[in-house]
C-alpha cells in the first residue's frame, strides 16, 4: 500500500500535530492540506482500517475509493470541480482513541461525506462526532442491526446482518448440520450477528451446542481452553465469527483434531484469503458468506490497476458505490455541503423511483436534464429505506479451494427489514 496515499493516525499523536500534519490525497492526484467543501469542491473523507485486526480490508477499500474518485473526475467532477480526498487510519475497536482521533482529523478538513468505517463497533465510536457535524457517514461494512436508523446522517451500502444471518443459517441447515458450535468474539459485529444466526437456526431445528452466550476477548491469543470446550460438545460443525483472530483459532482447532474443512463456516469478517497462512488444503471445503454482489472480473482488474497486489475485494464495491452516491447527491442538490448531500442520498439511490443508470457519468447527465434517477451500482443493493439501509441486497456464498482462498459459489437475495 502506498504510504503517501493516506494519513496513518496513531492513538498517541496530539490533535495539534494531526491538524498541522494531515495531508490529503485525491484519486485524481490533486491534494491540498487546506481542502474544504466550503470552496465548492466535493471532499471525500475516508476512515479506513490500515492497521489492526481489520487491516486486511484496507487495500480493497482505499483502492475502490481511489477508483471512484478517478471515475468521477474523468466525468467532469462534481459540479464542475475535481473531487478531493482526505483519509485517516481508523484501525479497529481495540483502538478506541485512534477511532475518535481519526474521525476528528478528517472532520477538520470539512468533508462533504465520510466514507467508513467498516466495523460496527468503530462506527459506534465515531458516528456521533461525524453526524452531529451534519456530515453524512456511509459505512461500507458495518452490519450490526443495532445501527439501523441510528441517525438521519448515517447510511450504509452493506445490508444489516439480519440478511447475512438468515442466509448463513439457511446454508448451515441445508447442509444437514444438527449440532453447531459457535466461536464468537465479544464485539458489536460478532454478538449482533450471532443473535440473528442463533434465532434463525432455532427456527430451522439446528441445536447450538456451544456459543449461544459464550464469547472470547478480541485480544485473545491462546485458544486452547476455548477449543477444548467446543470439542467437548461434539458438534457437527463450527461457525467462527471473528476477524484476524481467526488464524490462531483455526490453528488450535486443527491441533485438537477439529475439522477445518467441510465442517467449518465463516462470515464476512473472516472469509478471506489464507493462502499465505496455512498449508495447502487446510480450509478446502469450508464455506463463508460476504454481503454484496460478487465484484465482476472487470471491476477487479480496474482495482488492481490501482493496487496491483490486491487479492481480497471485500467491501470494494460498497466503497465505490458509497462515494458515487454521495457525489450524485451533491449534483442533485447543487451544493457540496454535508446537509445537501444527506438530503439527496435517498433520492439518487432510487427511493423515489427514477430512471436507472449505472455510472456517475450517465447518472449526472440525467440529473443535469432534470430527471430523477436510480443509481444501480456494483454492490447489488436496492434503494435506501427509511432507516438508510439498502432496501434489498444479495449475500455471496463462498467455498474455500485447495489454496485456502474463498471462491465465489453463488448469491442469495434478501429483503432488508425496515425496523
Amino acid at each position: 500500500m502506498r504510504k503517501n496515499r493516506s494519513l496513518v493516525v496513531t492513538a498517541t499523536a496530539s490533535m495539534a500535530a494531526l491538524v498541522m500534519g494531515l495531508s490529503a490525497c485525491g484519486g485524481s492526484g490533486s491534494a491540498s492540506s487546506s481542502s474544504s467543501s466550503s470552496d465548492g469542491q466535493f471532499v471525500v473523507g475516508g476512515l479506513f482500517p490500515l492497521t489492526g485486526s481489520l487491516a486486511y480490508l484496507g487495500p480493497a477499500e482505499t483502492s475502490a475509493a481511489d477508483l471512484a474518485i478517478k471515475d468521477i473526475n474523468a466525468a467532469g467532477g462534481v459540479l464542475g470541480k475535481d473531487v478531493k480526498e482526505v483519509s485517516a487510519d481508523v484501525s479497529d475497536a481495540d483502538h478506541a482513541d485512534q477511532n475518535t482521533t481519526a474521525a476528528q482529523s478528517v472532520l477538520s478538513k470539512n468533508p462533504s461525506v465520510v466514507m467508513g468505517p467498516a466495523s460496527s463497533s468503530v462506527v459506534k465510536n465515531t458516528y456521533k462526532a461525524v453526524t452531529e457535524a451534519k456530515v453524512p457517514m456511509i459505512s461500507m461494512g458495518a452490519t450490526s442491526p443495532s445501527l439501523s436508523g441510528i441517525s438521519p446522517y448515517f447510511f450504509r451500502t452493506v445490508p444489516p446482518d439480519s440478511v447475512q444471518g438468515a442466509v448463513l443459517s439457511s446454508l448451515i441447515a441445508q447442509d444437514g448440520v444438527q449440532k453447531l458450535a459457535i466461536a464468537v468474539f465479544n464485539e458489536e459485529y460478532g454478538t449482533g450477528l450471532r443473535k440473528v444466526i442463533v434465532n434463525s437456526l432455532k427456527d430451522a431445528g439446528v441445536d447450538v451446542v456451544y456459543g449461544e452466550s459464550d464469547t472470547f476477548d478480541p485480544t485473545e491469543t491462546n485458544f486452547s481452553s476455548l477449543v477444548t470446550s467446543i470439542k467437548a460438545t461434539n458438534p457437527d460443525a463450527v461457525l467462527v465469527i471473528a476477524f484476524d483472530q481467526t488464524k490462531q483459532l483455526l490453528k488450535e482447532m486443527s491441533s485438537q483434531g477439529l475439522d477445518t474443512k467441510t465442517k467449518l463456516y465463516m462470515t464476512d469478517g473472516n472469509t478471506a484469503d489464507y493462502s499465505a497462512d496455512f498449508d495447502a488444503g487446510f480450509l478446502e471445503g469450508a464455506q463463508g458468506t460476504i454481503p454484496g454482489a460478487h465484484p465482476s472480473d472487470d471491476f477487479q482488474k480496474r482495482l488492481q490497476g490501482i493496487e496491483p497486489k490486491l487479492s481480497d475485494f471485500t467491501y470494494s464495491a460498497e466503497t465505490y458505490d458509497g462515494i458515487v452516491l454521495a457525489a450524485l447527491a451533491a449534483e442533485k442538490g447543487g451544493a457540496v455541503d454535508g446537509e445537501t448531500v444527506q438530503k439527496n442520498l435517498a433520492a439518487v439511490s432510487g427511493a423515489d423511483g427514477g430512471e436507472k443508470c449505472t455510472t456517475f457519468k450517465a447518472c449526472s447527465a440525467l440529473i443535469k436534464d432534470k430527471k430523477d434517477i436510480q443509481y444501480v451500482g456494483l454492490a447489488g443493493i436496492g434503494p435506501f429505506n427509511s432507516n438508510n439501509d439498502p432496501g434489498s441486497a444479495s449475500i455471496g456464498i463462498y467455498k474455500f479451494d485447495s489454496a485456502n482462498k474463498p471462491v465465489y459459489s453463488r448469491s442469495q437475495e434478501g429483503e432488508v427489514p425496515k425496523s
